[in-house]
């Protein structure tokens, strides 16, 4: 499918968030050449298999590869280094487990130049009250903070919050550290009619316009997109926000 769109900013990451490989391939197709960077998560690459990665890699397109590692150091930088083989763009780590993993795959990811690790700093469906369960006592938004300082420490690329915190994170981290956005909606005047379904678990949440303003490099969208009647059009949308 052509769309007569040409692939000349990918700072807007397609979500590929489907338990099936079709519906991802369907969605990738009804999208063309308008887009040129997906995410594929846990839930789908369990369902498919690492082979979908793959071929989008070889079609052309970006691969942001959501791993969210938890793990021994070893065991990271050998998942590091599956993801680089297979030729994806960027894979994330959860900051949470200490620059000991997070330097573990910065190391990994020296054999692939263009795969660049992402430190997960908390994860978009966490509030304060998550956190005082787990004895944190600092908000979200300090503690997005004092992971991204961690990340830094340890070598990584960039790392991932919500767009409520790009702000801060980009005053702390400068202008080339990549910060990433998941929880980005259109919002329900969109092109979809509001097909979001709801926050899709997320609760800090935020359009691209105000994440991109506020300092974000790249932003995720799923549901907006991949439950638009015109998935382009929503696409188009996103990509206005700058």
């Amino acid at each position: 499918m052509n769309t007569g769109l040409p692939l000349v900013d990918r700072r807007v990451i397609v979500a590929l968030d489907f338990d099936d490989r079709r519906a991802a391939e369907e969605l990738v197709e009804r999208l063309g050449d308008a887009c040129g960077f997906y995410k594929v998560g846990l839930e789908l690459l369990t369902a498919a298999g690492p082979g979908l990665a793959r071929d989008l890699v070889e079609r052309g397109h970006e691969v942001f590869l959501d791993l969210k590692l938890f793990e021994i150091p070893n065991s990271v930088a050998g998942a590091v280094r599956a993801a680089g083989a297979l030729g994806a763009s960027m894979v994330t780590v959860h900051a949470m487990g200490g620059t000991g993993i997070m330097a573990a795959a910065v190391e990994a990811a020296r054999e692939f130049p263009r795969l660049r690790v992402l430190a997960l700093t908390v994860v978009t469906s966490v509030t304060a009250g998550d956190l005082a369960d787990i004895g944190i006592e600092a908000d979200t938004e300090e503690q997005v903070l004092r992971l991204a300082r961690l990340a830094v420490g340890a070598g990584c690329d960039g790392v991932i919050a919500s767009p409520r915190e790009a702000g801060a994170l980009r005053a702390l981290l400068g202008p080339e550290r990549l910060i990433v956005t998941p929880g980005v909606t259109l919002g329900p005047d969109s092109a979809d009619g509001g097909a979001d379904g709801g926050t899709g678990g997320h609760a800090r949440l935020g359009t691209p316009q105000a994440a991109f303003a506020a300092g974000a490099s790249h932003v995720v969208v799923g549901r907006s997109i991949a439950r638009a009647a015109d998935p382009v059009a929503a696409l188009r949308r996103a990509r206005g926000a700058w």
